[in-house]
């Protein structure tokens, strides 16, 4: 084998582990609300919520945002990553989701900030962060974002795991059937117009609003 002068995919390890000090843990993005209400009882239950945010909101929306945010640090466009972050914020659609990126994002750049990459926005999302590393530590476009969307599933199925609960094998079945998809929905998100994106999710956006004032949860959201 020969060398190759490119971290690409040690960072891209890096960027993500479940071990990255970011908070991702202490999110659900409404599946606990989902759990709450009686909507997700079991793993198939919870496979099925989980692809179905995956498809019709992170795979249509963020995924296809994170791809721009890519091109645009690529290019020393800090004007247009700024214009991108902006409209990713925008997308949110509960103060929970909000803050939730908002928190990652700044977690993260905070973090690249003691690894040398500076994220010169005022208040960075997570994708922008994200696509920040990606950018400076010249990792391939299409595996950053599939492991983009890996860490999101892992993240989820782990709130599944945490909250239904499940067990272990039941977690590893459900990676196993998500993981699956993401080199389709990559592919997906990379052929996507700007004028196509989307995330038209109005369950999620309900039980994550009804979560904001839960009264038992283990989850920020």
């Amino acid at each position: 084998m020969s060398a190759d002068p490119r971290p690409g995919l040690a960072r891209l390890l890096q960027l993500a582990s479940p071990a990255l000090p970011v908070g991702a843990y202490s999110y659900s993005q409404g599946l606990e609300a989902a759990i709450e209400a009686g909507i997700v009882r079991d793993a198939a239950g919870a496979r099925a919520w989980i692809a179905d945010v995956l498809e019709l909101s992170v795979s249509r929306m963020e995924a296809p945002v994170l791809l721009r945010l890519i091109d645009a640090w690529r290019a020393g466009d800090a004007a247009l990553a700024g214009r991108w972050n902006a409209l990713f914020l925008a997308s949110r659609e509960t103060a929970e989701l909000r803050a939730e990126t908002v928190q990652m994002g700044h977690s993260l750049a905070r973090l690249l900030a003691e690894l040398g990459v500076d994220v010169p926005l005022a208040e960075p999302s997570y994708p922008a962060a994200f696509a920040r590393a990606v950018a400076a530590w010249r990792i391939a476009v299409r595996e950053a974002l599939v492991a983009y969307l890996w860490a999101w599933i892992e993240n989820q199925v782990m709130a599944a795991v945490k909250t239904v609960p499940l067990g272990q094998t039941d977690g590893q079945k459900m990676l196993l059937a998500l993981g699956g998809t993401l080199e389709a929905l990559a592919a997906r998100a990379a052929a996507l117009g700007d004028d196509e994106l989307g995330n038209f999710a109005p369950g999620l956006a309900l039980l994550s609003s009804r979560h904001e004032t839960q009264y038992t949860r283990l989850f920020r959201s």
